[in-house]
């Protein structure tokens, strides 16, 4: 899900470049409020946003992902 035009399909990045671009962004969202740029700061806030909405995305995937596999070993690992 995107909303900004700009933002394109985050889907297809890798976690690395997805990583260093939303840094990347944020690194340009200081600089756009130590300009005074109020414009630039909310189209840089909407980016930001598709970017960590992404990144929670991948991230609740994997915790999904993980907890599945613990299930699995659940009954084969007994440690008392």
């Amino acid at each position: 899900m995107s909303v900004h035009p700009l933002a394109g399909d985050l889907s297809v990045l890798t976690a690395d470049e997805l990583s260093k671009k939303h840094a990347d962004l944020t690194k340009k969202l200081s600089m756009a409020y130590r300009m005074g740029m109020r414009d630039a700061v909310g189209q840089l806030n909407i980016l930001i946003q598709d970017y960590q909405y992404e990144i929670r995305l991948r991230q609740e995937k994997m915790m999904a992902e993980m907890a599945e596999k613990s299930a699995e070993f659940k009954n084969i690992i007994d440690i008392k």
